[in-house]
């Protein structure tokens, strides 16, 4: 009986198990955004890269149907109270999805720009430092949180009242402590605000005679000036310069106080704190420009002077290790540190310095060892965010799990992608499946299995134009492998400068004393490896002078309801347009004003709240998602009514704008720039929210165009661009410097560099290893030389 039962046992073990035959990531029928009914198998446990010119729907179909998919039925395996503090997602548009795991998604968004945020606190650094220092500090202030600058010291004591039984209660005299690390002056910010008060008023007129030049701020305002002049506190007509110091006092600085004004009732304010409630504690980022520009002149940041900027309190600064106090050691950076951490030597906190340890060697391994845990988190480019990210990952037990990313070599210098290849590989190797969108060729090249989406963008594409292996795709005929192996040559003339812009003495962050001549009325680029001061240069010296159009990675702000025609002002011309023809307001082509659908008040869509379930987002029936009134949409320019317009590509909306009865000069020239930067496959009505981070930047780069600036500022404008869409954006580049315009780009892509007249290249290194500049000269220079990093590369690429 042994003897068959050992047979049947070895029979089953040499037989295929069929856990195993679960290998393929099956998707059928998507139908997110433009993705046109995509059935596709990807291979587990492998590395697969998608590519694909930008809008061709490589996000759609990785972030929005497989990662979306797999995160909604995650959540759904938690309670409905906890569901219920989750964001609600809806299922993609997609028949079947079949094979998923547990996706990981490590994306460009930025990390929060919270001023309490650095680089220690989003990953675990800090918190183990605190522990660190609470064990080992001396002198010995307290636990870990007197370490923490988020933390304040809090000191109780009262009496409570404690129940013992059904009728004995007793009161009892108890006291609370908790000793915190934050420095009371500047609240753990490292920095405070002053207010220009001459900014605020003009202290030779009265209240009555306008003295207020805060905008916004009218004189039959009943919230806001009304309310100083009707208060009773201060006389109306005074001049502000003849105020008594109480009634400087009542004016600046009263606590709330209930007012009657016009038999309403109201609360006044001293101006100081109602301006740090109304502009100050709102994220600049999302305010109009011109309240932007009021707050940037009006509000000044200076290093708080009690802890110098270390946002620690005088006792966490005091505590110290082997003379290196917390502060310091968020100070250093992160690759210093860890040298110092790996010196510690004390057994009873020995799994506790392993831990940090692997955590700081990561930020190392990952070519982060240039930043300081102290950094503000929203200081971050988005490829320094992504890479932030990944390191909680990097050490990671799971396995089995499917990673996303979108671009991680983003920001990185071509030396330092095979750092990121490396990373790459090293997660699949430990059985993960990788998910990679990406235009760099050097990534594409190491994957196991590529999908190259199109042939277009937009409506031209959501279709697969190819499966395969990376030598496929070279001999393929889609774009991608057309372009696969472009080498940009470098020019045989460069431009004669026309001037220079000079920088004397630029000590931002890494900066050593830089001196240089930027030449003007040419393409310069700046380069150098991650870290080098390329952006400090840039952007610390040169966006502060007059004539600057200085166009960076910060993020777009904007709802559901903004769209690229709102945020170039392109709907103003074209709502003007159609009133004119229609003898009506411009108003009621809005639909965010009178001509909006009253059902869905001009979303499109009706969100319902189901509770413990998922809320769902369904097409308004009376507007079938168009947005507008009936009656509006009876209104028509050139034949087409407004939600017509709204729903056309750029490519489409520029012809149909360009002659005819349509014909509008001032819509047309916004969208000769959108089309400019390789934007023609958006549809005017696109919601913001839905654009990768390379569009948004190259739609805020077609909004600058129209400024007159004589010196364009470029960070990196080849993010998230098909090899093949860099050479319209070398002839765009042209196109501005033959207009008489100055171009300075911040850029990694040889081929930018490669058509580039001047090359200022910084480094050697990044951190304390760079700030220094290490070439100036024409790129055929920079190769001949090869005295660089980035010349080695370069002449790699141009195959000198």
């Amino acid at each position: 009986m042994s003897k068959a039962t050992g047979t049947g046992t070895g029979a089953r073990s040499s037989a295929p198990h069929g856990a195993d035959s679960h290998d393929v990531i099956r998707v059928h029928g998507a139908r997110e955004n433009n993705l046109k009914d995509v059935s596709i198998e990807i291979p587990k446990r492998r590395l697969t890269v998608f590519t694909g010119v930008s809008g061709s729907g490589k996000s759609s179909l990785v972030f929005n149907t497989i990662a979306a998919e797999s995160q909604r039925l995650i959540n759904e395996t938690y309670s409905s109270f906890v569901q219920g503090f989750m964001p609600t997602l809806a299922r993609p548009e997609v028949d079947v999805l079949d094979g998923l795991t547990t996706v990981i998604t490590v994306d460009q968004q930025r990390m929060g720009a919270d001023p309490r945020s650095t680089v220690g606190t989003a990953t675990d650094a800090n918190a183990m430092l605190r522990i660190l220092f609470s064990r080992l500090g001396k002198p010995h202030i307290g636990p870990p949180s007197a370490y923490s600058f988020n933390t304040a010291t809090v000191r109780a004591s009262g009496g409570i009242t404690v129940e013992r039984g059904a009728a004995k209660t007793k009161t009892v005299k108890a006291t609370y402590n908790r000793t915190g690390g934050m420095c009371t002056h500047c609240e753990g910010r490292g920095k405070v605000s002053d207010i220009d008060l001459s900014q605020l008023y003009d202290d030779t007129k009265s209240i009555a005679e306008g003295a207020f030049t805060i905008p916004g701020w009218k004189s039959d305002n009943v919230w806001t000036v009304g309310i100083y002049a009707e208060s009773g506190f201060l006389d109306p007509n005074k001049p502000i310069r003849r105020y008594t110091k109480k009634e400087m006092q009542d004016f600046l600085y009263r606590e709330p106080t209930k007012v009657k004004v016009n038999g309403v009732n109201l609360t006044y304010e001293g101006l100081i704190p109602k301006i740090q409630k109304s502009f100050l504690s709102k994220d600049k980022e999302a305010m109009q420009p011109h309240i932007r520009a009021f707050v940037e002149r009006a509000v000044t940041f200076t290093t708080c002077p009690e802890c110098d900027g270390t946002r620690l309190s005088e006792g966490a600064r005091s505590s110290k290790i082997q003379r290196i106090s917390i502060a310091d050691a968020c100070a250093m950076e992160i690759r210093d540190l860890a040298e110092w951490v790996r010196a510690l030597e004390e057994p009873s906190v020995a799994p506790l310095l392993a831990a940090l340890q692997q955590t700081l060697d990561s930020f190392v391994e990952i070519g982060l060892g240039y930043l300081a845990l102290d950094r503000p988190a929203g200081t971050l480019s988005g490829g320094e965010a992504q890479r932030v990210k990944m390191i909680r990952h990097l050490g990671s037990a799971l396995t089995d799990v499917t990673y996303v990313f979108d671009e991680p070599t983003i920001g990185l210098h071509p030396h330092d992608i095979q750092r990121m290849n490396d990373l790459l590989l090293r997660l699949r190797d430990k059985g993960n499946t990788v998910l990679v969108v990406e235009h760099k060729p050097e990534a594409i090249a190491i994957a196991d299995h590529v999908v190259d989406l199109g042939p277009g963008a937009g409506t031209a594409g959501g279709t697969v134009c190819f499966e395969g292996t990376v030598e496929g795709l070279r001999a393929g005929d889609t774009i991608t492998g057309r372009h696969l192996d472009d080498r940009a040559t470098l020019k045989d003339t460069v431009r004669e400068p026309s001037g220079t812009l000079e920088i004397r003495g630029a000590t931002a962050n890494n900066l050593r004393d830089v001196d240089v001549d930027i030449p003007l009325g040419a393409l310069v680029v700046i380069t150098g490896v991650a870290g080098s001061g390329k952006s400090s240069l840039v952007h610390g010296s040169i966006p502060a002078r007059e004539q600057v159009v200085s166009v960076d990675q910060s993020p777009i702000r904007g709802s559901r309801r903004s769209n690229p025609a709102t945020y170039t002002g392109l709907l103003d011309p074209i709502r003007k347009a159609f009133a004119k023809v229609n003898g009506v307001k411009p108003a009621l082509f809005s639909a965010n004003s009178e001509g909006a659908c009253p059902t869905c008040n001009g979303a499109g869509v009706i969100y319902t709240d189901l509770a413990m379930m998922a809320g769902v987002a369904t097409p308004c029936e009376d507007c079938e998602g168009k947005r507008f009134q009936a009656e509006v949409l009876e209104y028509r320019l050139g034949g087409r009514d407004i939600s017509e317009v709204l729903a056309m590509s750029v490519t489409e909306a520029e012809e149909f704008f360009g002659s005819g009865e349509a014909h509008t000069p001032a819509a047309h020239k916004i969208l000769d720039r959108l089309a400019d930067v390789g934007l023609g496959y958006l549809t005017l009505g696109q919601p913001l929210t839905t654009l990768s981070g390379g569009e948004r930047q190259r739609l805020k780069m077609a909004t600058h165009m129209s400024e007159k600036g004589g010196v364009y500022v470029l960070d990196e404008p080849t993010t998230g661009l098909h090899l093949a869409d860099v050479e319209h954006l070398l002839g765009l580049l042209d196109r501005l410097v033959d207009s008489g315009k100055s171009v300075i780009v911040i850029e990694h892509h040889q081929a930018v560099m490669a058509h580039a007249d001047w090359i200022i290249d910084l480094g050697p290194g990044a951190g304390h290893d760079g700030g220094k500049i290490v070439f100036e000269g024409t790129p055929a220079d920079l190769v001949a030389k090869r005295s660089t990093l980035t010349g080695e590369h370069l002449a790699a690429y141009v195959g000198a």
